[in-house]
Order: C-alpha cells, then structure tokens, then sequence
C-alpha cells in the first residue's frame, strides 16, 4: 500500500501545482541522517503534516507522548485543543469535561480527591475542565483509548524525553517540553533541527452554545480571558511567528484577531462555509472536514488567498485523493503514514 501510495503522489507532485501555507518551513535534514522527512521528495514543497492532538492513532491524546511521537516522526506542525482551568490556567485537552474513556483518578493521587470519571453517580458537569484547578487536573492520567477499533495501534508506551507522562499539561508545559527536545542528545541532529521549526496549531475550544465550555467572560466579540491568557503565554515563548489559532467558533478567531494581529488564524468548518467572509476577516487557513471538500471549493479558498489543510485524515487513499487534488496540508492521527 505505501509503494502505491508514493506513486501516485509523485503522479499528483509532477501534474499540479501547490500553494504553499503561510507559515510552514521545514527544516532540512543533516546530511547523516536520512531517515527525517523520508517522503519529502514525494510530497509538495512546503505541504504541511498536522499531528493530530500529537499522534492520536499511536499515543493517548494531547499526551506530552503524543507529542514526542509526533516530533520523533517530523510533523511539521503539532495541533492541539485547549481550555482554561477554574484557576486561569490553559491546558491542552479536546473535551470539555474529564470521561472515563480517556482518564481516570492515578493511583498516585492522594486526598482529597477530585471527582472520580469511574464513579458513575458522578455529574457530567462536575467534570468540567473549567470547574477543575490545574492541581485538581495533575490527580487524573489520561492513557486510555477510547475507541480500540478505530484506534488499533494507539498505546501508551514510555518515551525517551515525556516518558510515562500522561497528565494533562500546559500550553507553556508544551512549549517547554519542545525547547529541552530540541537540546536533548538523545534524539537525532535532523529530529531536533525539525523540533526548531515546528508550528503549532492550537485551537481553542469555545463553543457557543455551551459557555461554560470555557467559562470566562467572553462577551462573544471582545477577547475573553482565555484568548487573553493564549496571546500572553504565546508571546511569553517568542512563538508568535510560529503558532496558528484555529476554531470551529470564529468569534474566538476574530477576538485573537485584536490581540495578535499578525497571527494565522484558521477557520474549521464541518459543513458549508463562508470563503469570502473567512478571506476578509483575515483567516489565512480553512480547514473542513476533509469528506466534505470538493475540487471547486479548493478552487474557491485558493482564489481568496487561503491554504487549505482539510482534518482528520487518516486512510492512505484518503490522503492520495486529496494530495493530487491540491491541497497544501493535512491534519492526521498517523503522521507515521505521510513521514516513515
């Protein structure tokens, strides 16, 4: 399957042109390592790979393992969810409230304990990450699969530099982490010169018929605290030039919009979307569900200025359809089919 699939990507590299994202800058390979980036010579110059939450499909979700997957394998941008924790703080997780599919009480935790996902008398809202301090959320280990048949080869293995970390952790956590794997010795000179160039791709997870998703002052046009805290944290680790905010709630993207007027901003969509109005408010990216794009709408955001980097793509033919269309990204759960 990935004999064909290097074929027909050489057959869509040499009969289409690409357009290439804003902000995506590979870093080359040493010449002692090959083994980095071993399909650029097949993939379009510039095209961006997106580790989904890390590396879903191989490590936990939004796991710091997840992420030194993603890193170990040369994504070129790492894409995360996040929210905002009863004490202000912003942390990386896609839902709204601890599950029991994902995470439960460690066993390490000592009392008093926060709610336990496993407890079935236990309300939903209990569980809601903007109801949690940040020590509340270092009680819970997030390691669990929550979908095996979708996810066969997703384990929660030790990694060399986050090892058996699987706590919810800190956009500034993340931020970290990359800078001490970008000087760790225990990963390759082309590995750690690609960890210098990562983007990040964080998308904040307002909702806006649920509120207490985030649970700030959003006003739904003003920044609230939560896109405050992001440019800060941001702007504290000199990444502007290296970070895109995306949001399925534009109001979100427009608010980032005040803070960091330079910043990319890409707009996820999962049906119709408005083009012109993304274009003119200042979206750099659209991003749709990658079922619903057609050759015209690519043809449409192009025309406007906008990359296009359709989520969440995980089957090769799937990613050979949409490579020969045209497209200038990919957000995937399996990066290692794109980059190994």
């Amino acid at each position: 399957m990935l004999r064909q699939l290097w074929i027909v990507l050489l057959i869509a590299v040499t009969g289409a042109a690409a357009c290439t994202p804003p902000i995506v800058a590979p870093a080359s390979s040493p010449a002692d390592d090959t083994t980095l980036r071993a399909t650029s010579a097949v993939l379009p110059p510039g095209f961006d790979v997106q580790g989904h939450r890390g590396a879903r499909g191989l490590q936990p979700e939004n796991t710091l393992p997840a992420f030194e997957t993603a890193l170990d394998l040369g994504v070129s941008t790492l894409e995360l969810d996040l929210h905002l924790t009863a004490d202000g703080e912003v942390v990386i997780w896609h839902d709204e409230a601890l599950t029991r599919d994902k995470c439960g009480l460690s066993t390490m935790a000592a009392p008093p304990l926060p709610p336990d996902p496993d407890d079935r008398a236990v309300a939903g809202d209990a569980l809601y990450l903007s109801r949690l301090t940040f020590a509340d959320l270092q009680r819970y280990r997030c390691d669990r699969n929550p979908d095996p048949s979708r996810f066969p080869d997703q384990r929660a293995t030790l990694t060399t530099l986050a090892g058996d970390n699987y706590q919810i952790v800190r956009l500034a956590d993340l931020f970290a982490f990359v800078a001490r794997y970008v000087g760790s010795d225990a990963k390759s000179a082309a590995q750690r010169a690609n960890a210098a160039a990562v983007n990040f791709n964080i998308e904040t997870k307002r909702k806006p018929d649920d509120p207490a998703a985030i649970g700030d002052d959003f006003d739904g046009v003003n920044p609230g605290r939560f896109e405050q805290e992001i440019a800060r944290i941001v702007g504290a680790a000199g990444l502007t030039d290296r970070v895109i905010v995306q949001s399925f709630d534009h109001r979100s993207l427009w608010a980032m919009r005040t803070l960091l007027p330079d910043m990319p901003l890409a707009a996820l969509t999962t049906g119709p979307a408005a083009l012109p109005e993304f274009a003119e408010r200042g979206a750099t990216i659209w991003s749709p569900n990658y079922t619903t794009l057609s050759a015209a709408q690519l043809a449409e955001a192009h025309a406007l200025g906008l990359a296009v980097i359709p989520w969440t793509v995980n089957d090769p033919a799937d990613m050979q359809r949409l490579i020969a269309l045209g497209v200038d990204g990919l957000i995937t759960d399996r990066p290692d089919r794109l980059l190994e």
